[in-house]
């Protein structure tokens, strides 16, 4: 079984907006409730290529399982060298090891660009993202309670940092 990460391209962005959706549609993985549309993948798209930030996929045994990217964690020219990350896999490809290739290689791009740290922001509930964050060298910042609401219940977010 074979895994390769490389740069998405826009014939990826179906896939991409495919595993963003399910996501957000099913899950407190992405605290909003209108699934996107391919206009505003494209848009997400090109605002990150433009920027310099990267999007990369994974493929395993020749098949889409996810993507990454990071972004910037806030307005303001003193956020510069920060960044905030999200990781999504595929129903089907969780628990291969792909989404911790996906984030160290997102580490080894940040720290390639000059970035200082990398923020990743998970629904409490998100146990094997925050474990796998953890394993990575990540440490919770902060918890926030009550922040978000989704499917009838109050969510909170949690706050992992990693100094590059």
């Amino acid at each position: 079984m074979a895994l390769l990460i490389r740069q998405a391209t826009e014939a990826d962005l179906a896939d991409i907006l495919d595993v963003f959706n399910d996501a957000l549609i099913n899950t407190t993985a992405v605290y909003q409730d209108v699934p996107h549309t391919p206009d505003m993948r494209l848009q997400w798209y090109n605002d990150r290529v433009e920027a310099g930030y990267p999007v990369i996929i994974a493929e395993f045994d020749n098949e889409f399982a996810g993507f990454a990217s990071y972004g910037p964690f806030r307005t303001g020219s003193g956020y510069r060298y920060t960044a905030e990350h999200s990781v999504y896999i595929i129903f089907k490809h969780r628990g291969k090891g792909i989404g911790k290739a996906l984030v160290l290689e997102l580490i080894n791009i940040a720290r390639q660009n000059g970035l200082h740290t990398l923020i990743a922001g998970i629904d409490s509930s998100i146990e094997a993202s925050i474990k796998l964050h953890l394993s990575l060298g990540f440490t919770e910042v902060a918890h926030f309670k009550q922040v978000g609401y989704k499917f009838g219940e109050w969510l909170d977010l949690k706050l992992f940092q990693l100094m590059l």
